[in-house]
């Protein structure tokens, strides 16, 4: 292992956990990650594996059956993972999310029934606020729930679903008529329960694979409500909840982000791990690529983007850890490790040359991965305003 993206101060719990799945992922997921990519074949061996070490419980309360363990931890885990293949990351990411937000603003009711069957991977959550018509714009989402008696019935079209047909919950966010002056206090989040598979129950229709450049494996679909009846019971912190769902789904972002970054880091690490390697064994002119002073500057470049980025994903992590808030720095590394993760990822690829561009070496796969996490949890555009309107905030001028 490399002096790169090393975290200090970890407990021997954490250093444990991550020497075990760095072992599971050199062992169990690089070498079968490029065969599975290329078929676009869920890794099902490699999930029954994470089930084993515990991975899908790793934040959920040890009283739920989970491990109990902090964001850092978890990030740091996903950065391992996505350094073998960024997809099996995605696989556990919502399912996080879902975690995540069930934790911090669900019932006891939801909590007892759902946390303790997703410490399992028994359930899997998957995480639903994009329509066709907006991505990050979420105020203008148009998916509906209108309340009849106890119960709620659900119309809409929700787009980008992770996990979205072996998920058998989802916390979708839909547009309610709470009556309140603000678009924001007029959303709800319902956890969906649903039978995991493509086609149709209860309203809720699961139409097929998106199919996409990279980012194969884990299937992402589209999720269709037609008239779909839900209790009001489902609603994510009961009455408590109504017009709380845009506040619940930014807490779950904040998550989300962070995890984007730990994913970009990882792909960035593997980069530079096979950009290294390939420069000292190619030869040019006499001499490895590596000696040549424009490779041995890029690797430099390379190095660099790597450290810096982990160190901003580490920040982030534990300032959500320590209860304070970190909207800014969650969009200030998810910002950079994506940019640093596309650029890391194009050198390797250039100093591999025309092998590069081969499917029977890694980088290809990298190459397409990359460019996912540039619009993945809010595009660099989205994050520059999170981060700039966050700057104004602190540094407003008094008069």
């Amino acid at each position: 292992m490399g002096r790169l993206a090393q975290t200090h101060g970890l407990t021997d719990i954490q250093q444990e956990i991550l020497s075990t799945v760095r072992t599971f992922v050199d062992r169990e997921i690089l070498p079968y990650a490029t065969d599975l990519e290329h078929k676009d074949e869920f890794p099902e061996a490699i999930v029954e594996g994470m089930k084993e070490m515990g991975l899908f419980g790793l934040m959920i309360p040890e009283e739920y059956g989970g491990l109990g363990e902090s964001l850092l931890t978890y990030a740091l885990v996903v950065e391992e993972i996505a350094r073998g293949w960024m997809s099996v990351s995605g696989v556990i990411n919502t399912h996080f999310i879902v975690a995540y937000m069930i934790k911090q603003h669900g019932t006891p009711e939801q909590k007892e029934h759902l946390l303790t069957k997703m410490a399992t991977g028994e359930i899997r959550g998957a995480f639903s606020m994009s329509e066709p018509g907006c991505g990050s714009d979420v105020a203008a989402i148009k998916s509906r729930a209108v309340r009849e008696g106890d119960e709620y019935v659900l119309n809409g079209q929700k787009m980008w679903l992770t996990n979205g047909a072996r998920a058998g919950v989802v916390a979708t966010l839909m547009k309610t008529d709470e009556g309140a002056d603000s678009v924001y206090k007029n959303m709800t989040t319902f956890l969906i329960e649903k039978e995991p598979g493509f086609g149709t129950h209860n309203g809720i229709i699961i139409p097929g694979k998106i199919e996409k450049m990279g980012y194969k494996g884990v299937e992402t679909t589209e999720m269709v409500m037609d008239n779909a009846r839900m209790p009001a019971s489902t609603i994510l912190g009961g009455d408590a909840g109504r017009g709380r769902g845009f506040y619940q789904m930014m807490d779950g972002v904040e998550v989300g982000r962070v995890n984007v970054a730990a994913r970009a880091c990882g792909i960035m690490i593997r980069a530079f791990e096979l950009g290294i390697a390939y420069a000292q064994q190619r030869h040019t002119f006499g001499r490895q690529i590596a000696d040549h002073q424009a490779i041995a500057f890029k690797l430099a470049e390379m190095a660099t983007k790597v450290e810096a980025a982990h160190l901003m994903m580490v920040n982030a992590a534990r300032l959500k850890d320590e209860g304070k808030r970190n909207d800014v720095e969650a969009g200030m590394a998810k910002y950079l490790a994506s940019e640093y993760c596309f650029e890391v990822t194009a050198d390797s690829f250039r100093i591999h040359g025309g092998y590069g561009y081969s499917k029977e070496y890694e980088i290809e796969r990298l190459f397409r991965e990359a460019p996912f996490l540039l619009i993945g949890e809010g595009t660099s555009e989205i994050q520059k305003t999170i981060i700039s309107r966050g700057l104004m905030r602190e540094y407003k001028l008094t008069q």
